[in-house]
């Protein structure tokens, strides 16, 4: 049975730069110092997991995390 798509929560490094992003409901975790070279770390990320290609989703989601702290 394959997943038709896989979701990664992706937050922002605020302090060294870059990117970092894990599958929700997944053990896969990977991360990247630009958008671009995350978006090549998570392909293949999921590649890796998924040994049999049929069993990959066909949709990989990148869902951005912001967190921001507001002071009074």
């Amino acid at each position: 049975m394959s997943t038709s798509e896989i979701i990664f929560e992706v937050c922002e490094d605020e302090v060294d730069g870059g990117y970092t992003a894990h599958a929700l409901g997944y053990g896969i975790h990977t991360q990247g110092d630009s958008l671009e070279e995350l978006r090549i770390m998570v392909k293949d990320a999921v590649a890796c997991y998924f040994d049999d290609p049929t069993q990959a989703p066909k949709i990989i989601r990148l869902h951005f995390v912001r967190d921001e702290v507001l002071i009074q």
